[in-house]
């Protein structure tokens, strides 16, 4: 994996703090973080998206983001663990890694502006 997809999966786990502060952030102190969060999220998104075809870069990271957020929900926020959602999550999971695996990332290098 090159550095271009770790950025994006950095930028995808501070995707899961920012959504958590979203809904939890009560303090200065935590909606600070929020925004942080949100910050560097975007920030590592806008990067990767300069030397990776921005459309993978976007499906990977909104569908690690969303399975991040959804098993921070059932691991520390006592969401109810639901059989359905979490083999759906882990469809999207599979169709995310696949989307990565084909895309050509040769093609891409050549597109930068």
């Amino acid at each position: 994996m090159n550095r271009d997809w770790i950025k994006v999966f950095l930028a995808a786990v501070f995707e899961v703090f920012w959504v958590i502060g979203l809904k939890h952030a009560d303090s200065i102190l935590e909606w600070s973080g929020t925004v942080i969060a949100i910050a560097v999220s975007f920030y590592g998104l806008i990067v990767a998206g300069r030397r990776l075809p921005v459309g993978t870069v976007y499906a990977v990271f909104v569908g690690l983001g969303t399975a991040g957020t959804a098993a921070a929900d059932i691991l520390f926020f006592g969401v109810p663990f639901s059989l359905p959602k979490v083999l759906l999550i882990v469809l999207l999971l599979v169709g995310v890694i696949g989307l990565k695996m084909v895309t050509d990332e040769k093609a891409a290098e050549g597109v930068e502006s």
